[in-house]
């Protein structure tokens, strides 16, 4: 069983991501189309450059830091120095992490060039950060559970993350942001500490043996003169990417769990970005400022606190028929508001909350698969060493499309039910159109926009998951086979 403090220390670095996230995915949205003021051309040419990087930096750092995995004859690192390095990756993108968060709420250049800047940066370092921190999920444990003991300490101290959803909503004023500013500067300063704290705390309890090879991320420039010097290696490593894509095409449960997961992302992203703007057109005449900020919070505490609870079923059902379940009881939410109509104030407000807190119950159990897909691609192709960042990056690629297609698809679906623009023009008669707007026309499509997201993420995703056979007998034979074929118990244990 993995020692409490190391399990401390690994929930604590899910504490700080969730402090900045969950601030950057609740108002960076919102602050650039109502305070900045960013005009539609340069927000769909930021997005779309963000999903170009933030598509490829997730398996562009997984392979960097696990590609010579792939090759048989690299097989003498063990898992303990593989957490080792995972640990120096976090100790040294994690304040830079911090750093870059400071980035989106002062203004410092036109927003449409802030705009891209500051996504690219954060999610860069975020993905350093998160992608290292995920892996060591699958390096750290083996059995379902201690990977479970280790996904619950994450709850666990996200659900303290989740303090500075509750403190924003007092703090976030579209016309005054400067107490905003400063509540996030407070937040990035913590964070940053965090992480250099909880690095040194690792490296100190972490008794390795003296890691053989260099990690890629923190070696480029290494890695790039190598490269120069010696062609083989380039050779060697188009050959290795060119046998990772050929097994990733025929992994079928891999292919499977990404589409469902796209969607997944997608429905996150999309409840995270507009929540402010459905609390504030559905129900702001209704609630007052505190009613909304402990909605807002319950919403992003309420399935970490969860989470607890679906481990637990988790561990008597197993993981794929509890995110089954999750999936069947969204769809019959969203069927349920819409029979209903947006005319009951009550029923409005816990169909916003409960679907975020199903939602993203969903995505605290998907690390889980993954991590179960690092084991099934271990024993498919018979590897001496699990390519844990590698699947976790590649499967990155494939879902965080989603996450900006969110706001691209929720701003037009948006100005088509409305009959109105989320965006700003040179015209003060549009510019209220939609921000200043309170029409029930204007309330129902906010509505249905609100209602049909969910159903029909829920029917695409039990579609994709009903062909998912990474359950049941079969997950006992891959846990099986990767135990006896080798998995080498750090010395964290």
């Amino acid at each position: 069983m993995i020692a409490v403090e190391i399990c401390i220390a690994y929930g604590s670095m899910a504490l700080f991501i969730a402090l900045l996230n969950n601030v950057f995915l609740l108002y960076y949205v919102d602050l650039f189309l109502s305070v900045y003021r960013i005009d539609k051309a340069s927000f769909w040419i930021g997005e779309v450059v963000f999903l170009i990087w933030n598509s490829v930096n997730d398996p562009l750092f997984g392979w960097l830091s696990d590609h010579k995995s792939l090759n048989p004859k690299n097989s003498g690192i063990s898992t303990s120095q593989v957490a080792q390095k995972r640990f120096r990756v976090l100790a040294k993108f994690g304040p830079l992490f911090a750093v870059s968060f400071m980035s989106f709420w002062f203004q410092w250049g036109s927003p449409g060039l802030q705009f891209v800047l500051c996504l690219c940066f954060y999610d860069g370092f975020l993905t350093a950060v998160d992608l290292n921190h995920l892996a060591l999920l699958a390096d750290l444990a083996l059995s379902a559970e201690d990977r479970t003991r280790l996904n619950g300490y994450c709850s666990v101290f996200s659900v303290f993350g989740c303090m500075s959803v509750f403190l924003s909503y007092f703090v976030w004023d579209k016309e005054n942001i400067a107490s905003f500013r400063v509540f996030c500067f407070g937040l990035s300063v913590f964070a940053l500490v965090g992480f250099t704290v909880s690095s040194i705390f690792l490296r100190n309890h972490l008794k390795c043996e003296k890691v053989k090879v260099d990690t890629p991320i923190e070696d480029v420039g290494k890695s790039m003169a190598v490269s120069v010097t010696q062609p083989s290696d380039i050779i060697t490593q188009e050959l290795e990417l060119k046998e990772y894509i050929k097994q990733l095409v025929n992994h079928k449960n891999f292919l499977w769990f990404a589409i469902m997961n796209l969607v997944q992302v997608f429905h996150c992203h999309f409840n995270s970005n507009f929540f402010p703007l459905f609390l504030e057109k559905l129900l702001g005449d209704t609630i007052t400022p505190k009613m909304g900020a402990m909605l807002l919070g319950v919403s992003f505490v309420v399935p970490h606190i969860n989470n607890l609870y679906f481990l637990t079923l988790c561990r008597k059902y197993g993981v794929y028929d509890v995110i089954k379940w999750l999936f069947y009881a969204k769809l019959l939410l969203g069927i349920s508001m819409m029979s209903c109509g947006p005319q009951w104030t009550v029923l409005v407000c816990i169909f916003i909350a409960s679907n975020r807190v199903f939602t993203e119950g969903t995505c605290k159990l998907l690390n889980l698969v993954i991590s179960d897909l690092v084991d099934e691609d271990f024993v498919l192709h018979g590897r001496k060493q699990a390519i844990s960042a590698l699947v976790f990056g590649t499967s990155a690629l494939l879902s965080k499309p989603g996450q900006t297609l969110a706001p691209l698809i929720g701003t037009w679906l948006l100005a088509k039910q409305t009959g109105t623009s989320v965006f700003y023009t040179g015209s003060d008669e549009m510019n209220s159109s939609f921000h200043d707007s309170s029409s029930k026309d204007l309330r129902w499509g906010c509505f249905c926009v609100l209602v049909y997201i969910p159903i029909a993420c829920a029917v695409i995703q039990i579609l994709a998951w009903s062909r998912f056979t990474l359950h049941g007998n079969r997950l006992v034979w891959i846990k099986h086979m990767r135990k006896n074929q080798g998995f080498e118990s750090a010395t964290v244990y």
